[in-house]
């Protein structure tokens, strides 16, 4: 592999500090290729002063981009906005409250090299929440398109993700159609999933911050609607039953957690008749009959994982 050039897409709305962080480690990568940062301010003013870093200033082969989403609003629409502009080989996400660790990138390219019909890799990741983090390593042998019907997989996180211009031109855009963007990342893994393998880098090299200023920390009703959508948009969810079963737990625990206990209960039971063991269907439960959502969401962060 001889072209390592790499654009990396920042998403950004109104978190100057993290932000900050966020280029600064991405910057601070030994990588032997070229590097530019496309920072996309999403419905938020843009700060071209972000372009005189230091690192930029002293070699020309790191260059950062400051721009707008000239999209639809939110996440989905400001990577569409940064990939139109993005001019290497290779684009890399950063959601800018994440942050890159020092060897990442060399061991995506290690990885890829090391798998030649991979056109895209991920990585492994902390997750940090309330002080603490929890590792997650992505196994290589389930990310496949039926793997990731089976399990959205946590630690195949956007900020850990890699993947060639030529991948990205086959895949289309970030779906901007899914109500509120939530799920547009797992969404763009089954598509991926089916046009190429992933390369792993099984170590965490990426920091992934979880805490309740994400946008759809407890947006109930936006999550209920995605998932119906992405079970519509992937009809083979119903050749799968066990990814069906966690799909309709979720989907459960949002209702339970919006007090349609009637509702909640139903897709409770059609859960556990898709798959008996499902987890999400008794939390759904619990949460029907006034458990606080808060409470038991918290509880599956301090464990590095979601409901």
């Amino acid at each position: 592999m001889t072209d390592r050039s790499v654009s990396v897409v920042i998403a950004t709305h109104d978190r100057p500090e993290l932000l900050r962080r966020a280029i600064a480690a991405v910057l601070e990568q030994d990588h032997d290729g070229s590097l530019e940062i496309i920072v996309v301010f999403d419905r938020s003013e843009p700060a071209p002063s972000l372009a005189e870093h230091p690192a930029v200033v002293d070699r020309d082969d790191r260059q950062i981009f400051v721009t707008t989403n000239t999209r639809s609003p939110g996440l989905a629409g400001a990577r569409n906005s940064g990939v139109a502009q993005a001019t290497h080989e290779w684009i890399a996400f950063c959601d800018d409250d994440d942050e890159w660790l020092p060897g990442k990138l060399a061991a995506q390219f290690e990885a890829l090299d090391a798998n030649p019909g991979a056109r895209v890799s991920t990585t492994g990741v902390f997750i940090h929440f309330e002080g603490e983090d929890t590792v997650r390593i992505p196994d290589a042998a389930m990310l496949t398109f039926e793997g990731f019907l089976n399990d959205r997989m946590t630690e195949v996180h956007p900020s850990a993700t890699l993947v060639s211009s030529e991948l990205i031109a086959e895949l289309g855009d970030v779906d901007e159609t899914i109500p509120g963007g939530y799920g547009e990342d797992y969404d763009w893994l089954l598509r991926a999933a089916r046009l190429s393998p992933f390369a792993v880098a099984a170590q965490p090299l990426v920091r992934v911050h979880w805490h309740g200023a994400s946008f759809f920390f407890e947006k109930w009703k936006i999550i209920d609607d995605a998932l119906e959508f992405l079970v519509e948009k992937h009809p083979e969810f119903h050749e799968h039953p066990a990814g069906l079963a966690r799909i309709r737990g979720q989907q459960a625990i949002a209702r339970g957690a919006m007090k349609q206990r009637g509702a909640a209960v139903r897709t409770a039971f059609e859960t556990t008749k898709l798959k008996p063991t499902e987890k999400r269907a008794p939390v759904a439960l619990l949460i029907a009959a006034g458990v606080p959502a808060s409470a038991v969401l918290r509880t599956a962060h301090k464990f590095g994982k979601g409901l």
